[in-house]
């Protein structure tokens, strides 16, 4: 089992004891919106989370991360993005130490995020060194700080994702190759955990 298993599984256990004490309806409803997409997009589940009942029909994604902006304007390129990320096996990441503020609006936070990414994915950087000689499959655990804002219409369906990364935070870390968490299996460990309803 990956040491990384227990944190990936339970990464929205904060979350959810923060849902204990949320009366509001709406509130409620776009928080529990985001626990579900993040579920789905990390288990590659990425359909189901942009259906109708979840997402706007036009949605938009604006991504600052590596020194790049990216914006995503409309279903087929957010679509697109999606199997990009599951073409080059990046779809497992998570969240942690979660600081989540909700309004009418949507939501904003900050969170320490975690993907295992293959060393292609890890762009020029400080550590690009590390990477010379290496099998470009080779898989490396990148953890960095970043800071979102999620919208959400009167539906309380996502409108988009606008995502800032802080470049300071970011950390490479090579871990033990049994400790990598395949796509496969993080479709598994959280099978369970999207069916689970809320109290």
């Amino acid at each position: 089992m990956s040491r990384y298993e227990h944190e990936f599984t339970t990464m929205f256990a904060g979350l959810e004891k923060q849902l204990e004490g949320v009366d509001n309806p709406r509130h409620r409803a776009i928080l529990t919106n985001y626990r579900r997409h993040g579920l789905l997009e990390v288990a590659g589940r990425y359909r189901e989370l942009l259906a109708p009942d979840m997402t706007v029909e036009h949605p938009q994604y604006r991504l600052h991360e590596g020194g790049r902006s990216i914006v995503l304007d409309g279903m087929d390129q957010v679509v697109a993005f999606y199997e990009s990320l599951t073409a080059a096996n990046a779809i497992v990441m998570w969240v942690a130490e979660q600081d989540i503020a909700v309004n009418d609006h949507g939501f904003s936070g900050e969170v320490v995020f975690n993907a295992f990414v293959p060393a292609p994915m890890l762009g020029e950087s400080a550590f690009s060194d590390i990477r010379a000689g290496e099998d470009p499959g080779e898989m490396f655990l990148l953890r960095r700080t970043l800071a979102f804002v999620w919208p959400y219409d009167e539906r309380c369906r996502l409108i988009g994702e606008h995502v800032y990364e802080d470049g300071a935070s970011r950390e490479i870390i090579e871990p033990d190759p049994a400790d990598v968490i395949t796509a496969a299996r993080a479709a598994e460990l959280l099978a369970p955990e999207i069916d689970r309803v809320l109290p």
